[in-house]
């Protein structure tokens, strides 16, 4: 018999949600995540970093938007910390180039989780379908200042490549906007993130909405 718990959830097309309270003009992540749901997002992933928060808050934090997320059936993924994710039945964890490999990742939270691994260069791609990743991040295509460690932008052209190469679903990432959102749309890409630019949105529920529409009415995304 086929173990269900073993069967991973499949990786949305559409607006991929990422929490930054940093950013939220002071709303609380649980506020943002509420918004976002409302906006028709499909797929979001908490992140925050120490000692920014407390694990304490941080897990709390976790629980709810679980509940929330659950009830909405939305993905909830969380960045780094994959025993949060296991403690709160998360449907994956999204790791970056200098965190724990995904094999070891993969023990903590079990088979029938997502992985996503940032990547930022072709080899690096290549890596992340030997180790196993469920999808990989694709960027910075544009400069960033949301997270304080980022690499030099990647470019439309490492896009172009993962697309055309790469069998893994990706998220294209990194100081897009809604005045650019075409470039990365026109190239293929399905599912794309947008953090600052929904965070930060007066009307996050409004904006997301509209981003999706936009990504919709491309034809590459569906509801």
């Amino acid at each position: 018999m086929i173990d269900k718990r073993a069967i991973r959830p499949l990786f949305p097309r559409g607006i991929y949600g990422i929490t930054a309270e940093k950013y939220s003009r002071g709303r609380s992540n649980i506020e943002v995540v509420q918004a976002m749901i409302a906006g028709g997002i499909k797929i979001i992933q908490y992140r925050e970093k120490r000692p920014a928060k407390s694990f304490a808050a941080m897990f709390s934090e976790c629980l709810e938007i679980r509940r929330l997320t659950r009830a909405a059936g939305v993905l909830f993924i969380i960045n780094d910390f994959s025993d949060i994710a296991r403690l709160v039945d998360a449907d994956g964890v999204h790791i970056g180039q200098d965190d724990l490999p995904v094999a070891a990742v993969r023990e903590l939270i079990g088979s029938g989780k997502l992985i996503g691994l940032s990547t930022h260069s072709p080899e690096q791609a290549a890596t992340a379908v030997r180790a196993g990743a469920d999808y990989i991040g694709v960027g910075p295509i544009f400069a960033t200042t949301t997270k304080d460690d980022v690499c030099a932008p990647v470019g439309l052209q490492y896009l172009e490549h993962v697309l055309q190469k790469c069998p893994l679903p990706c998220v294209a990432i990194g100081g897009i906007k809604e005045h650019n959102i075409d470039q990365v749309i026109s190239r293929g890409a399905k599912t794309v993130c947008l953090v600052t630019e929904i965070v930060g949105a007066g009307d996050i529920a409004a904006t997301a909405n509209r981003l999706q529409t936009t990504l919709q009415s491309s034809g590459l995304a569906v509801p």
